[in-house]
């Protein structure tokens, strides 16, 4: 393992005014995607879309950092024959790769889940780094409800973070540690900040135990937001404090960046709260986006897999990329977001 050249990739990823785009849908979370467009959800339509998105040039090379890809997604070729790797390197961008195999339900702990996809990691890791990932994402899910999370799940979720960790560290890849607290359920801000406080706090110490250095990771935390169905939505300055109060009570300062999962809020939800985060100052570390719907939603409806809407398509993403960009340096406003739209 080299951490001088992990630190390296992981400080490009969170750098200034740039962020992550997650493009790393499964083929059938996708296909809910394209559903909703009217799009068939056949190969080429997948390679189209995400193509279309990463030739968007100016976009990517002045504010997408990295891109998180799916197995099918970092193979694929370009209509004329470029490795889709290839377009996000020349942007500037990193690539990246999801290796974990998706939540399955814990046994023991009704209505909890655990992520799978150790077995075998180490041998994919050699694999996507010679297809050019440098960074990789594994997300570990918790959900707030009556009597969970367990500690059960918490532990189980936080050990299988820090072994995929200690696993892509050694490969030359820099892990993205995602543990997302839920914002399903009708919880209160004040739930929420207590559930992602014992998260975060346990994954630290499993990332301690299995050896990871924090100067080679980023991390990809929820917000701290009320849960959906909360009578009471908080203001956007009141998300921005909560979340600062959290990170800064969790997250050593040895960690390079912290990009934030949108994780089920609306397009301009997602790049208010940033922004305002941004805008307390006074922190360790930079504060960006890893956002995936929030970046793509306005994007697939622009396009709707119809040729003569690409243009339609790569000027809706470079809003959304444009805004959250604003956002990570604090700089985001209302009046920004009508100006471009």
């Amino acid at each position: 393992m080299n951490l001088e050249e992990l630190n390296k990739i992981a400080n490009k990823m969170v750098a200034k005014g740039k962020g992550i785009l997650a493009a790393d849908e499964s083929t059938s979370t996708i296909k809910k995607r394209f559903d909703a467009i009217g799009v068939p959800n056949t190969e080429d339509n997948r390679r189209d879309y995400r193509e279309m998105l990463f030739r968007t040039t100016a976009t990517m090379k002045d504010h997408i950092s990295g891109v998180i890809l799916f197995d099918e997604t970092i193979r694929q070729k370009a209509k004329d024959g470029t490795p889709l790797v290839k377009l996000i390197e020349d942007a500037g961008s990193v690539p990246g790769i999801k290796v974990d195999a998706g939540a399955k339900p814990l046994a023991g702990s009704p209505g909890e889940t655990v992520t799978e996809g150790l077995d075998g990691l180490r041998e994919r890791f050699a694999e996507y780094h010679k297809l050019g990932a440098r960074f990789a994402k594994w997300r570990a899910v918790i959900d707030i409800g009556k009597d969970i999370p367990s500690y059960n799940c918490i532990n189980a979720n936080a050990q299988a973070l820090a072994r995929y960790a200690a696993l892509a560290q050694e490969a030359g890849i820099v892990p993205i540690v995602e543990p997302e607290v839920l914002m399903d359920g009708d919880h209160d801000i004040a739930r929420c900040e207590q559930v992602t406080t014992w998260v975060l706090k346990e994954v630290f110490q499993q990332l301690f135990y299995a050896r990871v250095p924090l100067e080679g990771i980023v991390l990809k935390p929820n917000m701290i937001v009320p849960g959906k169905k909360c009578p009471k939505q908080n203001s956007v300055d009141e998300v921005a404090r909560a979340t600062v109060m959290v990170v800064k009570d969790c997250v050593p300062g040895a960690v390079p960046g912290i990009a934030f999962l949108s994780g089920g809020q609306s397009d301009e939800e997602a790049t208010a709260h940033l922004s305002a985060m941004n805008a307390l100052g006074g922190l360790p570390w930079p504060l960006t986006f890893s956002y995936g719907r929030a970046l793509q939603a306005a994007p697939q409806k622009a396009w709707s897999g119809k040729a003569e809407n690409l243009a339609a398509g790569q000027k809706a993403f470079a809003h959304r990329a444009l805004m959250n960009s604003l956002a990570s340096i604090g700089k985001w406003t209302k009046a920004d977001e009508k100006k471009a739209a």
